[in-house]
């Protein structure tokens, strides 16, 4: 999980518990997701990288650098 792309589909912000679509199994799931900073605000259709997960459902990213 770590280290995968996805794409933001909730914002993510201060205070804010955002959404990330990411592709697993031949599918795509949607995972609740948070800055690995606090303090960053990621805008929706963003590209973020997996940084963390914590199981079941929830992952920490960050904006992937193209």
């Amino acid at each position: 999980m770590i280290g995968r792309q996805g794409r933001v589909t909730g914002k993510i912000g201060p205070g804010l518990v955002g959404e990330v679509m990411i592709s697993i199994r031949g599918g795509v799931e949607a995972f609740y997701a948070h800055a690995v900073d606090p303090r960053d605000e990621i805008p929706l259709g963003a590209i973020v990288v997996v940084i963390e997960y914590h199981p079941p459902r929830t992952v920490y990213v960050a904006p992937a650098s193209i």
